[in-house]
């Protein structure tokens, strides 16, 4: 009797241990928090929302910062008028300055 109550007592021991293992993990799954987005779905959705209207502004900002050093860029090689190069760059750099003349934005 005694034998199965030492072999019992062992046995909820591991599993307390394992439970609480497994409590762990999940905390680490940040389980909870999806469960909490599934059931409040406008949550998710604002988010999204809000992460891709970030991520718009940054790709937009970026490409603008970009472009304008690829202009410059372009402009200081323009005036070391090139023989070849140059006039092409020149060409570039007027139209793009002419596209920025019609729509200012």
């Amino acid at each position: 009797m005694a034998a199965e109550a030492g072999a019992l007592r062992g046995t909820l021991e591991f599993l307390a241990e394992r439970i609480d293992r497994l409590a762990i993990d999940m905390e680490k799954a940040e389980l909870k928090e999806y469960v909490n987005l599934m059931r409040h779905p406008w949550s998710l959705i604002w988010r999204n929302f809000v992460s891709g209207l970030t991520r718009g502004i940054g790709i937009a900002l970026g490409f603008t910062f970009f472009a304008a050093t690829i202009v410059w860029l372009l402009q200081l090689l323009g005036a070391l008028n090139l023989p070849i190069v140059g006039d092409y760059i020149a060409d570039i750099v007027r139209i793009v300055q002419r596209q920025l003349e019609i729509n200012p934005y």
